[in-house]
C-alpha cells in the first residue's frame, strides 16, 4: 500500500483555508483525514485565564508543532492517532482528544505550517491561500465575535498587536514554499478544480 498524500493548506487568518479544505473533504469524503495546526496549540494549564489572553497565539512558539509532526508520521505509516482538542473559549487545550484513522489523503491546515521546515518537507502538495488583508480582517472579526464569544475591541487589539505583525514576519514569507498560490481563497473555482483534479490523479496512480 502506497503512502498517503499529504496536502498542506496555509495562508493568513481568514484567508479561506477552511473553505478549500472542506471542498476537498466533500469531494473525496472517506479518502480524507484532516489535521488543523490550531489543535496543536500548547497546553497552558499553569496560567490563569487573564494570563492566557495575553499570549501571542500567532507566533510559531505557541504551537506544539513537534507533536503534530509525530502524529503526521504515524498517519503516514497507517497508524491512528489521538489528536488534541483546543478550546478558543478557554484559550487552552482541553483534556479531550479525537481519535483519527489514517486515510489516503491527509490535509494539514494552518497559518504557520510552511514556516516549519520539518513539517513542510512532509507535504506532497503545498497550497497557499492568498487573500486581501482587509477581507481577512473582516472575516476574522465576524468569526471571533460570533463563534468564539469575543468582543470587537479585543479582536481588533489582538489583530493589530500580534496577528498583523506575525503575518508579516512569518506567514507571508512562507508563501515562497508553496507549490500552488490560490488568489481569492475558496472562491477561486478554477484553482479548486485544478487542485481536485491533481489529487484525483495522484490517488488513481
Amino acid at each position: 500500500m502506497k503512502d498517503p498524500i499529504i496536502i498542506g493548506i496555509a495562508g493568513g487568518s481568514g484567508s479561506g483555508k477552511t473553505t478549500i479544505s472542506n471542498r476537498i473533504i466533500n469531494t473525496f469524503r472517506d479518502e480524507v483525514t484532516f489535521l488543523c495546526h490550531d489543535s496543536y496549540y500548547k497546553c497552558n494549564d499553569e496560567l490563569d485565564m487573564d494570563a492566557r489572553k495575553l499570549l501571542n497565539y500567532d507566533h510559531p512558539n505557541a504551537f506544539d508543532t513537534e507533536l503534530m509532526i509525530d502524529d503526521l508520521k504515524k498517519l503516514k505509516n497507517r497508524m491512528p492517532i489521538d489528536c488534541p482538542v483546543y478550546s478558543f473559549v478557554l484559550n487552552n487545550r482541553t483534556k479531550e482528544t479525537i481519535h483519527i484513522q489514517p486515510k489516503n489523503v491527509i490535509i494539514v491546515e494552518g497559518i504557520l505550517i510552511f514556516e516549519n521546515k520539518n513539517l513542510r518537507n512532509m507535504m506532497d502538495i503545498k497550497i497557499f491561500v492568498d487573500t486581501d488583508s482587509d477581507l481577512r480582517l473582516i472575516r476574522r472579526l465576524l468569526r471571533d465575535v460570533k463563534e468564539r464569544g469575543r468582543d470587537l475591541d479585543s479582536v481588533v487589539k489582538q489583530y493589530t498587536s500580534t496577528v498583523k505583525p506575525m503575518h508579516e514576519q512569518f506567514v507571508e514569507p512562507s508563501k515562497k514554499y508553496a507549490d500552488i498560490i490560490v488568489p481569492e481563497g475558496g472562491y477561486n473555482r478554477v484553482a479548486l478544480e485544478m487542485i481536485i483534479n491533481r489529487i484525483d490523479s495522484i490517488i488513481k496512480e
